[in-house]
C-alpha cells in the first residue's frame, strides 16, 4: 500500500485535519511552500535525468570513436 492508493477520502480527511492543526490563515502559506518545494524538487529530478543521458551520450560517442 503506498501513497498512491488514498484516494479522494483520505485526502480530504488530510486537509481536514490540516485545518484543524494549522487555521485556515496558515494553510495557504503551507500549500505555497509545498508547491515551490515540489518545483524544485521535478527540476532537480529533470537535471540529474538530462545530466545522466548527457554522459551517457558522450560515452557512446567516446566508444564510436575507439572502434
Amino acid at each position: 500500500m503506498g501513497i498512491a492508493q488514498i484516494g479522494v477520502p483520505g485526502l480530504i480527511l488530510i486537509l481536514i485535519i490540516a485545518l484543524v492543526i494549522f487555521g485556515p490563515s496558515k494553510l495557504p502559506e503551507i500549500g505555497k511552500a509545498f508547491g515551490s518545494s515540489l518545483r524544485e524538487f521535478k527540476q532537480a529530478a529533470t537535471n540529474v535525468s538530462s545530466d545522466q543521458e548527457d554522459e551517457q551520450k558522450k560515452l557512446e560517442a567516446g566508444d564510436k570513436k575507439i572502434n
